[in-house]
């Protein structure tokens, strides 16, 4: 019966996860064997069936969309599709993924001054901090350090998170959630990246504030960021393991220290 029939790895929700690296099937093939496990997992009652399915073996996303099955979501090389089997439920599944998330650094020099760009692809040319998305599973600040490194060449540490804000409809239809920390420079050399910034400069706080081409949600976030400062407010994002159960997971929580 193995050899006919996909066995997938079981999960805690009594669904089956199939990988079509794991357990290959020549296209021809694929559909008489698709059927037997389908008929196979209905006898055993499971609720969701899952197929990774890498970008080598394609030729089999029709084969299974023709049999019900719908996305859920892609990575780089490979796309996720799902059957629901019970008939006296409805569907019951997490969303794919619908939010991104961004940060900006909010880099200090020792002159007080901060450090600046102009992206080259924006639609409204305008000064802003330096930032970018979060990779999966990267942290926040280590995020906002790499970017800041990558499009300006300047080193930073992180001092505090400042703020964010979060929106909707936006890059291929995501929610967006942007957070902006607080860095202090540890270089002062600007080497910025010619792939992605235009221009790249340290600007007083003052002439910051004032200036035409920099928007007024970036002036507010400066101006909070002076005024946690001044009252000696940390907004720390401490790293721990919490363990529930035999689960261990490391998790990043905000707490508020007074300098």
């Amino acid at each position: 019966m193995s050899s006919e029939t996909f066995q997938g790895v079981v999960d805690r929700y009594n669904g089956i996860t199939v990988d079509s690296h794991d357990e290959p099937c020549e296209t021809n093939q694929f559909l008489d064997r698709l059927l037997a496990s389908l008929k196979k997992w209905e006898n055993e009652s499971r609720r969701c069936i899952w197929f990774k399915i890498y970008i080598s073996d394609a030729a089999l996303v029709p084969i299974l969309a023709n049999e019900g099955f719908n996305f859920h979501h892609s990575r780089h090389n490979f796309v996720m599709m799902y059957k629901w089997l019970p008939k006296n439920s409805t569907v019951n599944l997490p969303p794919a993924c619908h939010t991104s998330l961004g940060v900006g650094g909010l880099v200090i020099n020792d002159n007080n001054e901060i450090l600046v760009v102009i992206e080259k692809h924006h639609e409204i040319a305008h000064w802003k901090f330096p930032g970018g998305y979060v990779e999966r599973g990267e942290d926040i600040k280590d995020a906002a350090i790499r970017e800041v490194k990558e499009e300006t060449g300047i080193d930073a540490v992180f001092e505090s998170m400042v703020t964010f804000r979060h929106v909707h409809d936006t890059m291929f239809g995501n929610s967006d959630i942007y957070f902006v920390v607080l860095l202090k420079a540890t270089s002062t050399e600007i080497t910025k990246s010619e792939l992605e910034i235009k221009d790249c400069k340290w600007m007083s706080m003052d002439e910051y504030l004032n200036h035409p081409n920099a928007i007024e949600f970036n002036k507010f976030i400066l101006k909070q960021a002076l005024d946690l400062k001044e009252r000696s407010v940390n907004f720390n994002l401490k790293k721990s393991d919490v363990t529930v159960g035999t689960y261990t997971r490391s998790v990043t929580s905000l707490t508020i220290d007074n300098i």
